[in-house]
């Protein structure tokens, strides 16, 4: 990935700041970032964490601006600024070296209960000069239904254990009352536990290598670069959206439903180019909905400003002075900034929502860097009961999918939607250590979005419940709503649910909380990615191959693309495929 340019004259009122060793200390906070995430992985005992890998980590400055970031969960990470904020107000004047503070309230800067931020001080004598920031989604914390994580519900209270800023962590020893009430109210406490315990790791990892360049800098000139970091990367994203067209776009894009009821969730933006400032605003988007996806402001925010940061060209540092240059309002009482006790512990299906209608109206004011709509973010399925023996089992997977077509690329199969970093989980550790079997795991045939740049493809999986009973959340969008091509390009294909096999084999929604037995099958199709300009424009040789490796059908090559493919041989008939397009274009 090319590195930044150094800057000249990084800020005026800094004139003491080296570009050189700017350079050095931009690159030291990338790495020890990273190395924090490396950290959580290493330590971890959950397979969301471990293997799924839905987690992030940060570096803050003293006043708790983000001035790194791991390559890690990006839609985390802009809900750090009010998640500090209600910490630093909880704890003014009362944090000391050792301490670690906890938070999952999604109105107090969280996002939903799930992700529990940790925040650890990093001090210099008696001064705090920096705060290492780790956030893990949890197996679970307790509620009304195994994960936590259920679109069902309809109030906060249903959710799980509700955490405002606690010190977890006092003088580096643990709270052990805190911990206990933790541990009694999860279903599994040895994995919630543990995580907790993996971040704290980290953050003492992290804050251990920020204290070894405050030695090697001094304090004040430590804190000089990690403003000038800041500074840096606010002009220069000014800089490039002065270049973008002023005026206002608009784009409107939609969620199935709630899942309480059968009206579709509408949000709509308009972004707003003045001079070196965006504005984006989501009026017009649907009021709160009963159900658990409504989207908290910060968590809102965090998928505005990533969104914008796609747009922006990639040497541009990673850290909030990007955020300065974007101000973002969503009305009150909205799906994106509900009134408590609103239910959130879906709303990362809102979250991808919101990237993707970002894509479409961004994709109007720099056409050629944005991709069409792809999955519509991850499916979580969650299938949870006991063992023979009693003990809980809890499978909480988290399906990535595809990206849409690139304004000169495909669009890619079996990848991590743009807005996250995780990883499916591997069949063998989910059939080793819970009692599910994986039946299928593979592409959808045809699912992709036409165009001269075709969407990726979706993903179909399966599970077959082995043990006696279990209970089933299923969180699923882009059955209704296709995701959306660009300059001409087809919808993707749908998402789909299913359980059982042959003549039994019925449909399920998006979203339902249910009851699984013994030997039932469960098989979900993830939606297709968008395609990217006209499809009848597409190479034939790249339509012919795409039938070859059984990714699209030859049916699907004539109708949407206008190729005669013979399937057997992969070949084109050029003859035919002249034809063929000759017509459409009369």
């Amino acid at each position: 990935m090319p590195q930044p340019a150094i800057p000249q004259d990084v800020s005026p009122a800094r004139e003491a700041i080296d570009p050189i060793t700017f350079a050095v200390v931009k690159n030291a906070m990338d790495a020890i970032v990273d190395e924090i995430a490396y950290t959580v992985i290493r330590t971890a005992k959950s397979e969301i964490v471990r293997d799924v890998m839905d987690y992030s980590a940060a570096i803050c400055d003293a006043k708790g601006e983000m001035v790194a970031q791991a390559k890690t969960i990006a839609q985390h990470l802009g809900a750090i600024p009010e998640a500090m904020r209600s910490v630093q107000e909880r704890w003014a004047g009362r944090v000391a070296p050792g301490d670690a503070i906890i938070l999952n309230d999604p109105y107090l800067g969280g996002m939903h209960l799930p992700d529990i931020f940790m925040f650890h001080p990093v001090f210099h004598e008696a001064e705090i000069l920096a705060w290492v920031v780790v956030i893990c989604h949890h197996t679970d914390v307790g509620g009304r239904v195994p994960g936590s994580n259920a679109a069902d519900s309809t109030e906060i209270y249903q959710e799980g254990l509700r955490l405002p800023p606690v010190k977890l962590f006092e003088a580096g020893r643990i709270n052990e009352m805190l911990e206990a009430v933790i541990g009694i109210n999860v279903r599994v406490p040895d994995r919630v536990l543990g995580d907790l315990n993996a971040q704290h790791a980290a953050c003492q990892v992290g804050a251990r290598e920020i204290q070894r360049m405050i030695r090697r800098y001094g304090a004040a000139e430590f804190q000089g670069y990690l403003a000038a970091l800041l500074d840096y990367a606010e002009r220069m994203a000014r800089e490039e959206i002065r270049t973008w067209p002023a005026g206002t776009y608009r784009f409107t894009d939609h969620i199935d439903s709630d899942g309480l009821s059968d009206d579709p969730v509408v949000l709509s933006v308009a972004i707003t180019v003045a001079g070196d400032q965006l504005t984006v605003d989501w009026t017009g988007s649907s009021p709160q909905v009963r159900a658990a996806i409504n989207s908290t402001l910060s968590y809102t925010k965090s998928n505005t400003f990533l969104s914008v940061r796609c747009a922006l060209k990639g040497d541009i540092p990673n850290n909030a002075g990007v955020f300065r240059a974007v101000t973002v309002t969503a009305p009150e009482g909205s799906v994106l900034n509900p009134l408590p006790p609103a239910a959130v512990a879906a709303r990362a299906l809102t979250g991808y929502r919101v990237m993707d209608t970002m894509f479409g109206a961004l994709a109007q004011i720099v056409p050629d860097v944005l991709p069409a709509a792809g999955e519509g973010g991850n499916t979580v399925v969650c299938i949870a009961g006991r063992r023979p023996d009693r003990r809980p089992f809890i499978v909480v997977d988290m399906i990535s999918g595809c990206w849409g077509g690139r304004p000169d690329q495909d669009g890619i199969d079996a990848i991590t939607n743009p807005s996250q970093n995780l990883s499916n989980a591997p069949v063998e550790v989910m059939e080793r250590t819970h009692p599910v079997r994986i039946e299928s795991y593979a592409l959808v045939p045809d699912s992709c979005g036409a165009g001269r740049w075709r969407g990726g493809l979706g993903l179909e999986r399966s599970y077959r419940l082995l043990a006696d009973e279990a209970v089933l959340q299923l969180r699923a969008d882009r059955v209704r709503f296709a995701p959306y091509g660009l300059e001409g390009g087809g919808e993707g294909g749908r998402a789909g649910n299913w359980l059982g096999e042959g003549a039994d084999r019925r449909a399920l929604p998006g979203k339902v909380t249910m009851t699984m037995r013994q030997g039932e099958l469960l098989t979900h199709h993830q939606a297709g990615g968008g395609g990217h300009g006209d499809p009848f424009a597409r190479d034939p040789e790249m339509v012919a191959a795409d039938v070859w490796n059984g990714k699209i059908s030859a049916t699907f090559a004539s109708e949407r693309h206008g190729v005669a493919v013979d399937a057997a041989a992969g070949t084109v008939d050029a003859a035919e495929t002249a034809r063929l397009r000759s017509a459409r274009a009369g």
